[in-house]
């Protein structure tokens, strides 16, 4: 990994990686020695939603959302031909991809393959602003399409899962494998862990800049609560994997076979998604820009509507768990082969 790269990120940021494999291994260490811990987190159960699992997940996606410059969105809708490319990266070739590696490396495993989809389907809007910023793209487009995204999941999420995971495996012969879920559960998945932060990020940024200022927001409110969204995901996975402890130690090489997609997923969206960029006439900032957008996932969403759906113990929300894992050290390596292209096709 580059080193100025490194040292750009934040403390937190720049060892993600270690801290989720901390994470996984302390929950399956928790559940496998202490299986009473189960019973512990079933007591704030209530019907198919454990309490503190829904609160870490609400509060994984607040500060992402909150960071969003919604006001900026305008300039991604003047740029017509960049933002059809958008369009058609994250919400055709993308999800497209994603059913297709997960039908063909996971056919025998239906819940993972739906945990698979949902990252698929989860178009990144927390995490590309770091990859962008690191890959000097432009940071207000880059604002501008997370934005964009996010509207586009709140509006569309729970119609794109159902049509991926309910009705296109059948075209495949595989009906019966993957559980059937309606468009109703999804939807009411979506509104609580991405509807609720989403308003909450809205709410925040338009009053509290109107009583603060836009400059105490972005370099004071922003970074006090950037934080949590890491905390939050840690705490999900720990107990997310406590849960499971017995069960994930007998299957270390589900963490693989789940893994391979993903890479080749991460690899082939940045690569078409650059090239698609360049043969557009787009410059270096807006093609590293799209591409990382197009590459990354919002694996923060993909979780909550994996446990809400599927449940914290079932295959669908292990998979989408594992999202980070493998998303955090390929992106960042494709920063370099970002910056690579930079010097090699854009003179400098």
């Amino acid at each position: 990994m580059n080193e100025g790269i490194v040292k750009k990120l934040s403390f937190l940021d720049r060892f993600l990686t270690l801290w989720i494999f901390l994470a996984m291994g302390i929950g399956v260490f928790a559940g496998y020695a202490y299986p009473q811990i189960v019973n512990f987190w079933n007591r704030f159960q209530v019907g198919t939603t454990n309490i503190p699992i829904a609160i870490g997940l609400i509060l994984m996606m607040y500060p992402p959302l909150a960071k969003v410059k919604y006001e900026e969105m305008g300039s991604v809708f003047r740029n017509t031909k960049v933002l059809l490319l958008t369009l058609i990266q994250n919400w055709v070739i993308g999800p497209v991809l994603m059913f297709i590696l997960a039908v063909v490396f996971l056919r025998g495993y239906p819940e993972y393959m739906a945990g698979l989809i949902m990252i698929g389907l989860a178009r990144c809007i927390a995490m590309v602003i770091v990859w962008n910023e690191l890959a000097n793209g432009d940071t207000e487009y880059c604002a501008g399409l997370v934005a964009f995204n996010s509207v586009f999941q709140v509006l569309f999420y729970s119609v794109y899962a159902w049509i991926f995971i309910t009705v296109l495996p059948t075209w495949f012969g595989l009906k019966g494998s993957i559980v059937h879920i309606s468009i109703g559960q999804i939807a009411w998945s979506v509104f609580i862990y991405l509807g609720i932060p989403f308003i909450a990020g809205i709410v925040s940024r338009f009053s509290l800049i109107r009583v603060k200022g836009k400059d105490w927001y972005e370099k004071k409110f922003i970074p006090r609560i950037s934080p949590i969204t890491l905390v939050a995901l840690l705490f999900t996975i720990l107990v997310m994997f406590s849960l499971k402890g017995e069960y994930i130690v007998k299957i270390p090489l589900d963490v693989v076979r789940i893994a391979i997609p993903l890479v080749i997923y991460f690899i082939v969206m940045f690569l078409v998604s650059f090239y698609m960029g360049r043969k557009a006439g787009a410059d270096y900032s807006k093609t590293a820009t799209l591409s990382f957008t197009a590459a990354s996932n919002n694996f923060e969403l993909a979780i909550a509507v994996a446990v809400a759906v599927f449940g914290i113990n079932s295959g669908a929300a292990f998979a989408a768990v594992i999202g980070p894992l493998v998303e955090v050290p390929v992106l960042i390596s494709l920063v370099n082969v970002s910056l690579y292209f930079k010097r090699r096709y854009f003179n400098g």
